[in-house]
């Protein structure tokens, strides 16, 4: 169904970057601009931008790029209506459409079919649990028993399942949902012989959201004793609910999380709700999974802060040291905190209450290091082949730390803690480094070499050739400026031509001669090789002819994503000058100041290459000529651009040879 122009329109006009990309990510301010560590793909130094006046991102290590709209939707992995739907909710613009039938809607594609129907069940158990008699009696009376007061019932949308074999069906085919759609939805069971029945039946049920509030999966408890029954079960895997890279409650909690620059992780659905109404709102639950590195990334991206909550269990505890040092190797801060015996996080805080509960956080809390070996000393004993298998085991840990400031520190406490020499802590650690870098490499080397062809085929030989330094300037170009591997230097010259038109060509170098004068004037006619940065220059040199200077504004809103994309990236700088060079009164150079320098070296470059291309060209059809007056004619036109050559790298100040 399309959006009306002036719907999106608006929706664009009430889109702020800032506000939209913070949903996801905890961002921070630097210079003009703000940073954060990507959402797209894994890293621990910062590369993605965010620029509130051009209303843009750009990550400078994968290369994504956009608007708020794309934003909305590579990061939800949505098409280009359901991101402006997604935004229209956000910022409360009606989205004049027609009604369509649950068919019609299904019909648009299967992964927003997912989500509706998700969301049609995620009501039909929240209206069973406040309206009728067994959802009151039994659903609703199990969650006032907890405590679980109607605000917070209403915040994670809880419900409850009818103990019939069929009660969600029945009402999903009457209001025209296909019974094959549920079933991806994890909905339904079918049985042998077709019967298909409801996969939670007379259980209170949990939805499960993602960051930006859709229903993905649901969790469900069951409520009377039955020992054929697991006390628990959860959604199956779908096209839109993966388990190791959801987090209970993170919609809920990621405001807060990001407030309070600290995150609270629990085990279990009651924990979270428990401390969110007791007004510690900055805590999500892995939902009984073992923690997994996607979650931890999804917590990295609001805070760097983790405290682990343990009930008293243990072997429980000892068993999840075990998968914790991945949380360590991501570079976030991780401290855990146990309760006593017999209390978890959802008991005691209602025991205690919010106050009480943050001040045994406080006072109870250890980093995880110290943590870990205070766990494992206590097993040791005396034993001292034990305590070797300990600090080997803490060693290992604190290797894992990325950071070497913070490893340095741990060493100093762990050998105190330990009562041995910090120096044996890092000469050991240094080992298992080594060691462990030796094994990858071998496993590299020995993969290189399985995967290493007997001969190469005469074919791939032939087409090494072609790209050889002395092919054709037509074997060499690319359509894609991003491939690092397949650039032509002139590519990238032909590249800062466009980003010194884009940016600067309204820039007055002298009265009446802007950028872009001067630098279409000196190319002339010149075609660029790189195919998007040549219907670029085009779109100048035609808006130029027309009176008009066409910068990045043009470009940002132009129709064509490739040249959105690209001039994304031309405009968004990674690095900022600091300030505290003005604070210390020195002053710096910026482009602006040396932009005619910079717009003459360009040309300069671009001629100087396309030179080089053309004797190269040359070369290669004296090679090939036959006729000793076409010969003395190439010699000729080779010798006319050996002298351009050489003159520009004079100006330039290159070595020649």
């Amino acid at each position: 169904m399309r959006i009306p122009e002036e719907t999106i329109d608006r929706i664009r006009q009430s889109a702020d970057i800032i506000d939209v990309v913070s949903d996801y990510v905890s961002l921070k301010k630097r210079g003009q601009n703000w940073i954060a560590c990507c959402p797209f793909h894994n890293e621990k130094t910062p590369s993605f931008n965010v620029s509130p006046a051009r209303q843009i991102y750009k990550c400078f290590g994968c290369g994504k790029a956009g608007d708020p709209v794309r934003f909305v939707m590579d990061i939800e992995n949505i098409g280009y209506p359901e991101a402006l739907r997604h935004l229209a909710k956000k910022y409360g613009i009606e989205v004049a459409e027609e009604q369509l039938t649950p068919d019609e809607l299904i019909k648009q594609n299967e992964r927003e079919s997912l989500f509706i129907v998700l969301n049609f069940a995620k009501e039909f158990y929240h209206s069973h649990l406040l309206t009728s008699d067994e959802g009151k009696s039994i659903g609703l009376s199990y969650f006032r028993e907890r405590g679980f007061l109607d605000n917070t019932v209403e915040s994670f949308e809880l419900g409850y399942s009818s103990d019939q074999w069929d009660a969600l069906l029945q009402e999903a085919i009457r209001r025209g949902y296909r019974p094959e759609l549920l079933e991806k939805a994890g909905l339904i069971l079918s049985k042998e012989g077709g019967k298909t029945y409801d996969r939670f039946r007379g259980r209170v049920i949990f939805p499960i959201h993602n960051v930006s509030g859709r229903v993905i999966a649901f969790g469900a408890r069951i409520l009377k004793t039955d020992k054929n029954q697991p006390k628990y079960i959860n959604s199956p895997e779908t096209e839109v609910y993966h388990k190791s890279q959801v987090l209970y409650g993170i919609f809920q909690a990621k405001n807060a999380i990001r407030q309070e620059d600290i995150c609270y992780l629990t085990e279990g659905y009651t924990d979270v709700l428990s401390l969110h109404q007791a007004g510690i709102k900055n805590v999500v639950a892995s939902s009984g999974t073992s923690l997994t590195i996607e979650q931890i990334r999804l917590i990295s991206r609001f805070t760097q802060n983790v405290t682990i909550l343990y009930d008293g269990d243990a072997a429980g505890i000892k068993a999840a040291l075990r998968g914790l040092d991945m949380v360590l190797e991501e570079g976030l801060n991780v401290s855990v905190a146990t309760f006593p015996d017999g209390d978890d996080p959802d008991s005691y805080v209602r025991k205690v209450g919010a106050e009480t509960f943050k001040k045994y956080l406080s006072q109870h809390s250890n980093d995880f290091i110290t943590f870990k070996t205070d766990i494992l000393l206590k097993d040791a004993g005396d034993n001292p082949f034990k305590r070797a298998e300990i600090i080997s085991e803490v060693i290992q840990s604190i290797s894992k730390i990325p950071d070497p400031i913070k490893r340095q520190v741990f060493f100093q406490k762990t050998a105190r803690q330990l009562q041995v020499d910090e120096q044996t802590l890092i000469s050991e650690s240094n080992r298992m480094v080594l060691t462990q870098q030796k094994q990858q490499l071998k496993q590299q080397q020995d993969k290189a070499t399985n995967q290493r062809p007997a001969s190469m085929p005469e074919e791939l030989t032939e087409i090494l050739n072609d790209f050889s330094v002395e092919g054709p300037a037509t074997e060499r170009r690319t359509s894609d400026p991003q491939n690092r591997q397949t650039r032509s230097p002139l590519s990238y010259q032909e590249e800062e031509c466009v980003r010194l038109l884009v940016n600067y060509g309204a820039h007055e170098l002298e009265p009446d001669i802007s950028v872009c004068h001067y630098m279409l004037s000196e190319l002339g006619a010149m075609e660029f090789v790189t195919p998007v940065f040549n219907e670029m220059l085009k779109e100048i040199r035609d808006g130029f002819l027309a009176n008009e200077i066409r910068t990045a504004d043009y470009f940002l809103q132009h129709q064509n994503q490739e040249y959105q994309h690209q001039t994304i990236g031309l405009v968004t700088v990674r690095h900022q000058l600091s300030e505290n060079w003005l604070k210390h009164e020195i002053y710096v150079p910026t482009e602006v100041d040396k932009l005619a320098d910079a717009a003459f070296t360009n040309i300069l470059r671009l001629k100087k290459l396309v030179a080089e291309q053309r004797m190269r060209d040359i070369k290669q059809l004296i090679g090939q000529a036959t006729d000793p007056a076409e010969s003395d004619r190439l010699m000729v036109e080779y010798m006319h651009y050996k002298k351009v050559d050489i003159e520009i790298g004079r100006l330039l100040g290159t070595v020649i040879s």
